[in-house]
This record gives structure tokens, sequence and C-alpha cells, in this order.
């Protein structure tokens, strides 16, 4: 791990559903010392917590009212090097991937009272720079002024193949034209939310990552994010 520390900079890692936008992040945190914060997590946890309770999402209402009783929170877990999630001081990980948050995670993250919520508790986590952040509108509403911006993209066929081998690999059983269907939906419910839509910010780099590896990627983001940061200290 490198002892990066001085001047830090915001990182902000943007793109379409399955593109490898965490692994990325996750990789730049543990290069540069910095922390990792997955945006996507939050709204997963804020889902999970609407579907366990039983209120509608569609209910904008009940909705805003069950925020005041939501507080997610990331705690560094040595083991796997990576930031778990906890909802409300309980673990909740493994949860958040499971199929029925993966299907409605999308709309509850259209709705405003949630994308406001949030993205003030992501504000107060970038307070003091040397982050990492992945999600759908980090380089163009969350962070705006980040010094540095990513916006990632493949084609649908390799994102919905990569999904569906790391669902395999987790032991969660779905046919790949499920796996298809949803990234193309997810796709389309976020470039076309009224909400904080997904779109790529005019100062992002665009890496296509279609037919690169994670360390390519990962090197590739790493030199920038080296540029980035020296040019910080003058």
């Amino acid at each position: 791990m490198s002892t990066e520390t001085s001047n830090k900079i915001i990182i902000a890692i943007d793109g379409h559903a399955s593109c490898g936008k965490s692994t990325l992040a996750k990789g730049l945190a543990r290069e540069l010392n910095y922390i990792y914060i997955t945006s996507g997590a939050m709204y997963r946890a804020v889902t999970l917590y609407l579907l366990d309770n039983g209120i509608d999402y569609t209910d904008l209402q009940a909705v805003k009212k069950s925020l005041k009783k939501i507080h997610v929170t990331f705690k560094y877990n040595p083991t796997s090097f990576n930031a778990d999630t906890y909802l409300n001081g309980i673990k909740v990980e493994s949860r958040i991937r499971d199929k029925e948050v993966s299907d409605h995670v999308s709309p509850v993250s259209t709705i405003k009272s949630v994308r406001t919520f949030l993205v003030k508790q992501q504000h107060a986590l970038g307070k003091n720079k040397g982050i990492t952040m992945d999600g759908r509108d980090i380089g163009t509403v969350v962070f705006p002024n980040a010094e540095l911006k990513i916006f990632l993209t493949a084609s649908t066929t390799v994102r919905a193949e990569r999904r569906f081998k790391e669902l395999k690999e987790n032991g969660m059983e779905r046919s790949f034209e499920e796996v298809l269907q949803n990234v193309t939906e997810r796709d389309h419910i976020d470039s076309t939310r009224s909400v904080s839509p997904l779109k790529q910010a005019k100062d992002a780099v665009v890496i296509d990552n279609s037919n690169l590896s994670r360390d390519e990627q990962l090197a590739m983001v790493l030199a920038l994010a080296r540029k980035r940061i020296k040019r910080s200290e003058k």
C-alpha cells in the first residue's frame, strides 16, 4: 500500500452498471492509501430498509419520512481490504447484493428525497478529501470539483457477462438472460431519470474497458491520479 498522503484529492468514478467501477475505486484506494466509498451501496442500503419494512417506494411521503430512521456507515474490513456497509449498525454487505435489492435499487435511486439525503452524507464523507467514490452522479452532482473524474463504459454484453460470473461465484443462480435484462433496464433508468441522471462530466476521462484487464485499467487510472496529485502540490 502506498503512503501518498499529502495533498490528497477526490477521485470520482461514474459509469454504467457492472462496469467495474467499485473494483477500480477499491484498487485506487488501496494503492493511494485513500478511503473507498461506494455510493451504490448507500442506495442499496436504503432500498433494503424500505423492503424490510414494507414501505412502498412509490409512496414518496412514506419514503421521505423513513429516511429519518436510516443511518448508513462504512467500516474497513482488514480481511477483505474493503469497506463493509452497515445499516443502522448492522452489517448488510451481503444482503444489499441480493436479487430483490438489485431489482429495486434503480427506481429507489430516482427518488429526489433519497438522493438529497445521501448526497448530503456523501459531501460530509469527502470533506477531508483522500477518497475514491464510485456511482452514477459523483463527478456531475456529488463532487463536481473533483480533481480527477473517470467515466467507465463497456458493451452491454460484456457487462452482463461480468455480472453473471460475479453472481455465480457468490452462489446466486440467475440465468444470463435475466442478468442481461437487469443490466439493460438499469442503464435505461439511470440514464433517463429526471433527478441526477447518469451522464459523463465534461471534464471526465472516458475509459472503455471492454477489452482491458483489471490490472491494465488500474495502472492507467493510477498514473492519471498521481499526475493530478502532483499537480495539486504546486
